[in-house]
């Protein structure tokens, strides 16, 4: 199964959604019930993305009688638009079984099988997602309907809505959208979703109609060889059972080409290494020749920046080019990890960086023509353990310090000649050619590393050569040029060229050695440099303490940022014994102040839009400072530093991130303030909302539960804070499809609030924003609309008009008017509540955006387009403009005007000829309709 061939359905007329599979480039199989009625003006859209693009009905040319005949339950669907980019691949291999033949063995009984489709189950934040739909098909079910019967169960299956099986009214089928999913089993299609049978079973049995049934239906091959698309049945009891059926493979998703992850464009700094450079380029671009090369050689002699010179310019010749930290197995293992995480564009939840690297190892296998570079590989055999599964898919570069033990090509990186080390020399420190620049590139060892720290250090600060000269001799800091008998000789030559400049630099200029050290702690790259002032004083000794440091090409200047080697920042966190300048105890107080720094500057409320840009440049500085600091030096300033991280990472939606900060963040939490403290109990909260995104609602409900008993424990089960408690508790099971059991406690916690707090405090009017919505989510809109006319009565005069909890409340209001009917006064108050929002809170802010897209949904389905199609673009500029032209939300504003305006053109085409829009379609709800209530406050 080819997961890039899936794409959405969407149904117009019927304002219904579907799957299908693309068996040829432009020929979707469906299931006909997801394209009727209406079935000549349906849309699709593909797995990556983009917009929708219209496709008409091609066969069936005869609506069939699905009553009578569930096994004609199928459609193919041609895409029209001019727009549509085809997929390479292979072609779809169809196959089939005799239901009634014998199976040989038991377990024969049994086909595995596996479907991708888009259900209601998995529509988060009006954005469908794809559902993995693993099991079996039961071969002897359904041997006189001739319809398979598929079991459910290798996979989590959603829960219903409805009463349970055997019910007149099972409910709404939280599978509904998976209709027209492609069935496969052994690698070859042999069906097609049509049906929950939660009638009559639990929400864990579908039925299909098989390929081969279709096959019997007029005109159905014939479409098929009419769009170049070969049809023949395999049997799958000739066919072999795959070793993990249901399971992901290597061959489901593919990449840009010249995709990569290098750390940095190339120093402009390279001389003597072009005749190296090009035959690397001519032994990795034969046909015939190594597959690999091992660049080996002192530390500091340029390999790394050899092969980074050599990815860079050659990235585009490569389907992939990926850098990967090779000193030691697990940075390996990690990188390898994030690889897979890049490929499939998310993190599977639950699973190790082991289970994702040789994920990552099998999709490398399976996709050949990549550059993998194993950059300061510390053992050979850390690195044969990767290489040795894929010698023939692709090229691969070492870079090391040791000459044996390789099972490749080895390329010797020497010093470089005194031409070229005098030339670097000279470029660096401004003297040209005097005898003692000579001598200092022999005595550096002519190491490119030692030479241009050197020479930035002279052509900074004006010392002579041979100034520098006498410093480099008084830590007999001369480097052999020969490959080092054992691991840390380079290192330690190194450290000492460094700890010359270092020690420089904190004699003559101290701001300029402290902000090196301090950030020694961070992130290596995009350190901010506004986070040193209350360091060295004001902005402007920054300033020039970065300039200096950017001078000795300690740093890599980029604007209000800096980035420092991970070799200088090592040396910066290790005291070295012999070393008066750099004392254990300064360096202790260094990273002290780091972790001050970085909680002085993150911003106090991490939910305000505002403060997202400085949360999200300080973050991977908060993981780097947690990752060198063990976690029995957590205190209480730590807890609220981390609280800080993960309120922020939960406002962006982040799952398997957030999850580790949170769990950090309880730990030290319980073991700082204790089991029952006020900041634990909260803290937990996090951690149940980032277990919840992560997609594990068991863990979620497990959280929320304790959390719960908890807050019992400490306060009585009647304190508003236990009610709070209560909430997250309701949101778990509202989101989870409970919705009367969560309706049901939401109104518990109301009633609790108004007992203990009255019903003019602010959490009981939170609290009634939350009822209102559970109720709309019931179905009960004539409720929603009398809580929500309460929750405004309150804020009005408590808060009084201009503020954002009634300007809230108010837009929720008007939309609650047309969810109970009432389209023209939600019309009317949609307008007056846009008018108060945006000269109080602004017309980026969240309640205007809310207010103006429900007004534009509204018009859209009233016939008024020009202006919809107005408000539409306000939407999209004022969205992209908050949260980034990039962010999620931007793309489905953006996707909602591509298709109002298009539907606008229609409309004048057609001399006013009104139809809907299908408001929401960008994020592909089953029930496409856009007015939003929201309860966040």
């Amino acid at each position: 199964m080819d997961v890039r061939r899936v794409v959405e359905i969407w149904n117009p007329s019927a304002r219904s959604v579907g799957t299908g599979y693309l068996v040829a480039d432009r020929l979707v199989l469906t299931a006909f019930h997801a394209v009727a009625p209406g079935e000549a003006e349906c849309e699709v859209r593909a797995l990556a993305g983009g917009s929708w693009a219209a496709a008409e009905l091609l066969w069936p040319e005869t609506p069939p009688d699905l009553d009578r005949a569930p096994r004609a339950d199928a459609a193919l669907l041609r895409v029209t638009a001019s727009e549509w980019a085809p997929l390479a691949g292979e072609p779809v291999r169809w196959g089939g079984f005799d239901p009634g033949a014998p199976a040989g063995r038991e377990e024969e009984e049994r086909i595995a099988c596996l479907a991708v489709g888009f259900p209601r189950a998995e529509v988060r934040d009006d954005i469908r997602d794809t559902k993995q739909i693993a099991g079996h098909v039961e071969r002897l079910t359904g041997l006189k309907s001739g319809l398979f019967t598929v079991h459910v169960d290798r996979v989590a299956t959603p829960s219903r809505g409805g009463p349970g099986a055997g019910s007149a009214d099972p409910g709404p089928s939280r599978w509904a959208g998976a209709s027209g999913a492609a069935l496969f089993a052994r690698g070859h299609l042999i069906g097609v979703l049509t049906e929950d049978r939660a009638r009559d079973y639990e929400a864990d049995q579908l039925r299909a109609v098989p390929v081969a049934a279709l096959a019997d239906l007029p005109g159905f091959t014939m479409a098929l060889k009419a769009s170049g698309v070969r049809f023949a049945l395999a049997d799958l009891a000739d066919l072999r059972e795959p070793d993990a059926p249901g399971t992901r493979t290597a061959y489901d998703v593919g990449v840009p080409r010249g995709m990569n992850n290098l750390p940095e464009p190339p120093s402009r700094h390279f001389v003597g290494r072009q005749e190296v450079l090009a035959g690397l380029a001519r032994a990795l671009s034969a046909a015939d020749g190594p597959r690999a090369r091992v660049i080996h050689g002192l530390g500091g002699v340029g390999k790394s920046t050899l092969a980074l010179h050599y990815a860079y310019d050659h990235r585009d010749a490569y389907s992939l080019v990926w850098w990967i930290r090779a000193d030691s197995p697990d940075l390996i293992t990690a990188d390898l990890a994030a690889l897979a995480q890049r490929v499939r564009g998310e993190r599977r939840s639950g699973t190790t960086d082991d289970e994702e690297a040789d994920w990552a190892t099998g999709w490398l296998q399976a996709h050949p023509g990549w550059l993998l570079v194993f950059d300061n590989a510390e053992r050979p055999g850390d690195v044969h353990a990767v290489t040795g599964q894929l010698r023939s898919a692709g090229r691969y570069v070492v870079t090391t310090r040791y000459r044996h033990g390789w099972h490749a090509e080895p390329l010797a990186l020497g010093v470089l000649d005194e031409e070229s080390s005098l030339t670097l020399l000279t470029e660096l420190s401004g003297d040209h050619g005097s005898d003692e620049t000579s001598l200092l590139a022999e005595e550096l060892g002519h190491l490119p590393l030692a030479l241009e720290q050197a020479g930035s250090y002279v052509g900074r600060t004006g010392t002579s050569v041979s100034d520098y000269r006498a410093l480099v001799a008084t830590h007999p800091a001369r480097m052999a040029d020969a490959a080092p008998d054992g691991p840390g000789a380079t290192d330690r030559t190194v450290a000492r060229v460094w700890g010359v400049t270092v020690n420089q630099l904190v004699r003559q200029s101290p701001d300029s050695a402290d902000v090196l050290l301090l950030a020694s702690w961070y992130a290596p790259e995009g350190i901010p440099r506004a986070l040193f002032a209350p360091l060295v004083g004001d902005a402007m000794l920054v300033d020039e303490a970065v300039a200096t440091l950017a001078d000795y090409s300690m740093i890599t200047v980029n604007g209000p940022t800096f980035s420092v080697h991970r070799a200088v920042q090592w040396m910066g966190r290790t005291q070295v014994a012999e070393d008066p300048q750099r004392p254990g105890e300064r360096i202790a107080e260094l990273k002290e102040m780091a972790f001050l720094l970085l909680l002085k500057h993150f911003p106090e409320d991490p939910t305000d839009v505002r403060a997202w840009p400085e949360c999200a440049a300080l973050l991977p500085h908060v993981e780097a400072l947690l990752d060198r600091l063990p976690p029995a030096e957590d205190g209480g300033l730590m807890v609220l530093l981390l609280h800080r991280a993960a309120t922020y990472l939960l406002e962006q939606g982040s799952s398997a991130q957030t999850l580790r900060l949170c769990e950090r963040l309880v730990e030290v939490a319980e073991r700082v303030e204790g089991e029952l403290d006020p900041i634990t109990l909260a803290v937990r909260g996090n951690l149940a909302i980032a277990a919840r995104r992560a997609g594990d609602p068991g863990r979620a409900l497990l959280l929320e539960e304790k959390s719960v008993a908890d807050h019992v424990r400490a306060y009585g089960p009647d304190d508003p804070r236990t009610l709070r408690a209560k909430g997250g508790l309701a949101a778990v099971w509202l989101e989870e499809g409970e919705v009367r059991r969560g309706a049901a406690l939401e109104a518990e916690i109301h009633a609790g609030l108004l007992r203990s707090l009255g019903p003019d405090h602010v959490d009981t009017i939170v609290s009634l924003g939350r009822l209102a919505h559970a109720h709309s989510m019931l179905g009960e809109h004539e409720r929603n609309r009398d809580l929500c006319e309460q929750a405004v009565e309150r804020c009005l005069r408590i808060f009084g008009p201009d503020s954002p909890r009634t300007l809230l409340h108010r837009v929720n209001l008007a939309s609650a008017h047309d969810l109970a009917g009432d389209a023209e006064r939600s019309v009317t108050e949609l307008r007056q509540a846009l008018a108060d929002c945006v000269p109080v809170l602004g017309a980026p802010h969240d309640t205007s955006l809310l207010a103006r897209e429900n007004l534009a949904h509204l018009l859209a389905r009233l016939g008024e387009f020009a202006e919809a199609v107005d408000l539409f673009a306000e939407v999209d500029e004022l969205t992209a403009r908050r949260y980034g032209p990039e962010s999620h939300r931007a793309v489905r504003t953006r996707a909602t005007l591509e298709r109002a305006r298009a539907r606008l053109e229609s409309v004048a085409t057609a001399d006013g000829a009104a139809d809907e829009t299908g408001p929401g379609r960008g994020g592909g709800s089953p029930a496409p309709d856009a007015r939003g209530i929201s309860t966040d406050e």
